[in-house]
């Protein structure tokens, strides 16, 4: 506690990313607790994360940063150094993901952050702050569409469950979790030199993304019970062609386009479901449901094969092999190196 408190009057260290003359340019840098923006609990951070969000805004791409400087990075978890909110104290270990933070406001790739109560949740009892940050966002979204198949009433006994984008984060923590659960998994990707990786997380099945790419009639073979998307565009658009009678897919990605070409066949000659997953402004009670089950539920050893940990100077680097394809699983950020 005593280093928190010195935290507070030492300088700290932060990536910044500015713009200038439409001119975006990331660095470190060095600063003090009078350059944070406005909130009600001031935190010494511990870890973040490396998501896909998080790439871009480093870079200036997408439009994901809203207004310069800005600090990236949409998870954290750390130590409560003060709190003007009743509901933390000093000395709390708090954990934050999405909120618009890292986008709207500064995020996690800094040793010291100030912010708004309504955005943090305490740490779960039996999760560490590393281990949370593995997760991270990512391991969330993918609870949260694990919960959404099983309010849908798709259980293991109904068939193979499909996971698309298995060798990024929400699907690689899809996959372990899923098949934690007894459901027999399908994992699709496009990096066939993934799959050992993907068969240690419990995948059964792996499936070549080019063949979900192909032109889908409005009814194929049906062949899955239930699916976790995360690509979107014509991955989804085949998916729902293929889903078995009553079957759901929970779609929470976008990487292979936000335009989906379908036809409303699947939905009234099959009577499947779609159900939309988000992650950022899930509302409070739902997050502390999610991780607490992932809490007990996500297999540490699973979770140890998923992610990596980085120091803040590193970030750059990492974020151009993520964005190239290159990361398969969890990048955790240690802003403490």
């Amino acid at each position: 506690m005593n280093e928190m408190r010195n935290a507070v009057t030492d300088k700290f260290k932060a990536l910044v990313v500015t713009k200038e003359n439409d001119v975006v340019e990331h660095r470190i840098r060095q600063l003090s607790v009078d350059a944070l923006p406005e909130g009600d609990v001031l935190v010494a951070v511990n870890y973040s994360s490396l998501n896909y969000k998080d790439c871009l805004a480093v870079f200036g791409r997408g439009n994901i940063v809203r207004e310069y400087p800005m600090v990236p990075g949409v998870d954290l978890t750390g130590d409560v150094l003060s709190s003007e909110s009743a509901d933390f104290q000093p000395g709390d270990k708090v954990l934050l993901t999405g909120w618009g933070v890292g986008e709207r406001y500064w995020g996690g790739f800094t040793q010291l952050a100030r912010l708004k109560s309504e955005w943090l949740i305490q740490l779960p009892e039996g999760l560490e702050k590393l281990r949370a940050m593995a997760i991270g966002s990512a391991g969330l979204t993918a609870m949260l569409c694990v919960m959404a198949l099983e309010e849908q009433g798709v259980s293991p006994d109904q068939g193979t469950i499909l996971v698309t984008g298995a060798s990024g984060g929400v699907g690689g923590v899809a996959v372990a979790l899923l098949a934690g659960l007894g459901y027999r998994v399908a994992a699709v990707t496009g990096r066939r030199g993934t799959d050992d990786y993907l068969y240690q997380l419990g995948a059964k099945q792996i499936v070549d993304r080019e063949d979900l790419e192909q032109q889908s009639r409005p009814l194929e073979k049906q062949r899955w019970a239930g699916a976790i998307d995360t690509v979107g565009g014509k991955v989804l658009a085949r998916l729902l062609a293929e889903m078995n009678y009553g079957g759901t897919v929970a779609a929470t990605g976008l990487t292979g386009g936000a335009e989906l070409n379908t036809t409303v066949m699947p939905f009234i000659l099959r009577a499947i479901k779609m159900v939309g997953v988000e992650v950022t402004t899930c509302p409070i009670p739902l997050r502390k449901t999610a991780w607490a089950r992932l809490t007990t539920e996500l297999p540490g050893d699973v979770l140890e094969r998923i992610y990596k940990v980085i120091s803040l100077d590193e970030v750059p680097h990492v974020a151009e092999q993520l964005l190239a394809g290159k990361i398969d699983g969890r990048v955790v950020v240690d802003v403490t190196l």
